[in-house]
């Protein structure tokens, strides 16, 4: 049977990956929106297992409003990265600083 530490240790493994997939890749921006994905499904996972851990709902709930603020954040994230990619050719984020006005 697995406990609330089981589920905890898993979450915070993976927020752990993605802080260190952040901080070890700065270079490409698909890699650093992966990371901050991996880091909301962690935290998602955090909620689900308080959730039951607690009986209570309000955390499933409030993941899948989580959810869906993290949908549309990847929309928006990656249709700004096709238009760098159309414009630099590059999705590398030292390039970046050419658009600053």
């Amino acid at each position: 049977m697995l406990s609330l530490t089981h589920y905890l240790g898993l979450g915070a493994v993976l927020f752990s990956i993605s802080v260190f997939g952040i901080f070890m890749n700065r270079k490409n921006l698909i890699v650093m929106l992966m990371a901050i994905e991996l880091m909301l499904l962690a935290v998602n996972m955090n909620f689900v297992a308080f959730s039951q851990f607690m009986g209570d709902l309000h955390g499933q709930i409030f993941v899948f409003f989580i959810l869906t603020v993290a949908a549309a954040e990847s929309a928006i994230g990656l249709a700004i990265l096709v238009v760098l990619f159309r414009n630099l050719r590059s999705v590398e984020v030292e390039q970046l600083d050419s658009l600053k006005g």
